[in-house]
Order: structure tokens, then C-alpha cells, then sequence
């Protein structure tokens, strides 16, 4: 990575905007890090960390380093009255860590949680605020509490998800594109989060279950045909619910949809070629939630309820079998919780392509040998 000299963050608006960031890991630090960096107050909540005034330094792709100043709490009720909120907890944990942004009504939220839900549970509990969605392309890690690394190119893109919501599009998207990162408004909040889904399905559930690198998925031809079935049922229960997959700034699901419809042998090597380097060497969420229970069982509940789970519960509400997605809910779960589990499915395709089989319609030894 190439150094540069460290910079501070300059703010020469005199009324900065406040934003306030609920949930401030890898994601949450790097979109409030990004717009504190173009002058905005930004107050990061930090649950297992003491407040403090401490900044935080992003380093970009090109390796320069912006140090941008930050306030740290630990409890979202200890933040000044925001301007905006950005919500970036995971999945399970979202509607606890909504509630306490209830004493700002007028403030829009922004969340950009993966998988299918989030702008739904935000709706019930913020019921007359203004609500954005979000879908985070960009590959991002946090190197520490102090350091966020932006690891590849990527963008955002954002969706108004009610008529309130809209007027502050424009001038969110231009923000982020003085910051350096790539945004686009998108005409439709559920088709923009079903196409993140489809993207971050990619060896997301195989991965965990296998602890198998995306590249080492697509090059066994019976893994591919249980990641290639999970997107085609996925792509057919967006088609039930009146969906087509759109294009994300930094990423072009239309093309992964063609592709994956293609027949195996010609869909396969072509897709091998991207998913190894998709993700700027980042792990899948789900692999990561995983690897961090190191030996024993996971003590905090995955995100697959709202992925391959959210796939299987819409097919059965629009009548769309989805029996691989179904399998493959079950299975994270049960290797989550697990370490037997774990560790005998651990690098072992054999017995994860025999447990889909036991699936009904899920796959047959024929179908994935």
C-alpha cells in the first residue's frame, strides 16, 4: 500500500451537518469517517468502547490517509440532536438499536443493513421519520478501532423508501461524491436491496458452511451448482414480487443474473473469473460471523434469517420453491451454533453436497456430480 503524509479533515462550513452513526464497525465508521472527511459532525456509537474525542484515519484504495475528527460514545442517548442518523448494526440487532433514535423524530435515517427487512423494521419504529435505504458496494474492513481501510473502488447506492425521504437524496449523493465514493439514486428501495442480496449471496452461505474461499467454491463443479441454484431461486422470487435486478454503483447485478442463468458449463469459468477478487480479499459476512466464534458455538444469532432465509420466506409467500436457500438457512445456523458441526463440514464438499441432497428438490447426486 502506498503511504502518504496524514492529513486532517478540514470543516470550513461554520454550521457543520451532525450525523450521528448507530452501529459503528467496519461499515459504520467507514461512511461516517467518508462524510466527516467533507465536513460533517460526525458521533460514532460504540458499545464495547469508552467515549472519547479520539479521531479515526480512512485509507483509501491509492493508500492516502484522511484523519477525520470524531465524537465516541458508548450509548446512542448520550449523542447530540443529529441531523441524520445511520443506522449500520447487524440484522438481529436492529430494532434495539433503533429505538433509542425515537427522541429525534425529524432526523431522516439512513440503513444500510444487508439483506431483506431493515427499511420495514426502521418504518415500524421510526413511523413518521424520513427513511433511506442504502446498499454499500465499496469492499471496506476495519483495521482497528482507530483505522478504516476502503479496499477497492465500489459505491453506494440510495433509495428513498418514502415521499418524505426524497428531497434529501441529492444532496446526500453529492456529499458522497465530494468524499470520493461513487453514489447513485436508485427509483426503487426493495429492487435495489434484492439486487445487494443477489450480489451478497456470492459463496456467502456456502463459504461459512465450508470455510472455502469463493474462488475454491466455483472451481468444483457441484458447489457451483448449489450457489447457481440459491441465485436462481433467489431471481425467481424477485420476478414473483414484481423485481428485476437493477444496477448498484459498483456493481452490475443485470450482468450476474444473466450470467448465472446461463447453462453451467459456460456460466461457470466466466464467473469464476470475478468472484475470487469481487470482495478486495474481504471475507463474506457470514464466513466472518462464523471464523470469529473460533471453536466454540456463536453466541450472537447470523444474518442468514434476513438472506437465504429472507429468499425462502418470500418463496413461500409468492408460491416459489426455494428448497436450496431453505437448506442453506439451516445449515449456517446449525454450524454457527455447533463446533461438532462446524468442523465436520469444515473443507469437507462431500458432506455438505450430501446434506443438500437429503433436501427435498433441493439437489440430486445427478443434478450436482
Amino acid at each position: 500500500m502506498r503511504t502518504s503524509p496524514e492529513r486532517t479533515s478540514a470543516r470550513s462550513d461554520p454550521a457543520p451537518k451532525r450525523l450521528l452513526v448507530v452501529g459503528a464497525g467496519a461499515v459504520g465508521s467507514f461512511l461516517g469517517t467518508l462524510l466527516g472527511s467533507v465536513g460533517y459532525d460526525v458521533t460514532l456509537v460504540r458499545i464495547f468502547e469508552q467515549p472519547s474525542e479520539k479521531p479515526v484515519t480512512l485509507v483509501r484504495p491509492d493508500g492516502t490517509r484522511v484523519v477525520v475528527p470524531v465524537h465516541r460514545v458508548t450509548k446512542t442517548e448520550d449523542s447530540t440532536p443529529p441531523d441524520l442518523i445511520l443506522v449500520a448494526v447487524k440484522m438481529p440487532a436492529l430494532r434495539e438499536a433503533l429505538v433509542p433514535t425515537q427522541a429525534w423524530p425529524d432526523a431522516p435515517t439512513i440503513t444500510v443493513e444487508n439483506g431483506i427487512g431493515a427499511e420495514e423494521i426502521a418504518a415500524e419504529v421510526r413511523i413518521w421519520s424520513q427513511q433511506i435505504a442504502a446498499s454499500l458496494t465499496a469492499p471496506i474492513r476495519l483495521a482497528s478501532e482507530d483505522e478504516v481501510l476502503w479496499l477497492g473502488r465500489g459505491g453506494i447506492g440510495l433509495a428513498a423508501t418514502n415521499s418524505k425521504a426524497k428531497p434529501f437524496l441529492a444532496p446526500l449523493l453529492a456529499d458522497f461524491a465530494r468524499a470520493g465514493l461513487r453514489a447513485g439514486e436508485l427509483p426503487d428501495a426493495r429492487a435495489m436491496k434484492w439486487s445487494k442480496l443477489v450480489a451478497n449471496m456470492i459463496a456467502n452461505a456456502s463459504g461459512a458452511i465450508l470455510d472455502m474461499d469463493p474462488d475454491a467454491i466455483y472451481a468444483d463443479k457441484r458447489l457451483f451448482e448449489v450457489e447457481r441454484r440459491q441465485l436462481l431461486e433467489a431471481l425467481a422470487v424477485m420476478s414473483a414480487l414484481g423485481l428485476t435486478p437493477v444496477k448498484l454503483p459498483g456493481a452490475a447485478v443485470p450482468w450476474l443474473a444473466r450470467a448465472i442463468r446461463l447453462p453451467a458449463w459456460l456460466g461457470r469459468p466466466i464467473l469464476r473469473r470475478i468472484v475470487g477478487g469481487a470482495r478486495g480479499g474481504k471475507l463474506p459476512s457470514l464466513r466472518l460471523h462464523i471464523r470469529m466464534a473460533g471453536e466454540e458455538p456463536s453466541t450472537e444469532q447470523t444474518e442468514v434469517a434476513w438472506m437465504n432465509g429472507a429468499v425462502a420466506k418470500w418463496g413461500r409467500l409468492t408460491d416459489v420453491a426455494t428448497p436450496v436457500n431453505a437448506r442453506l438457512a439451516e445449515l449456517v445456523d446449525d454450524v454457527a451454533a455447533h463446533p461438532d458441526r462446524r468442523a465436520r463440514l469444515r473443507h469437507n464438499p462431500e458432506l455438505f453436497i450430501a446434506e443438500m441432497a437429503e433436501t427435498a428438490g433441493a439437489a440430486t447426486p445427478a443434478s450436482i456430480g
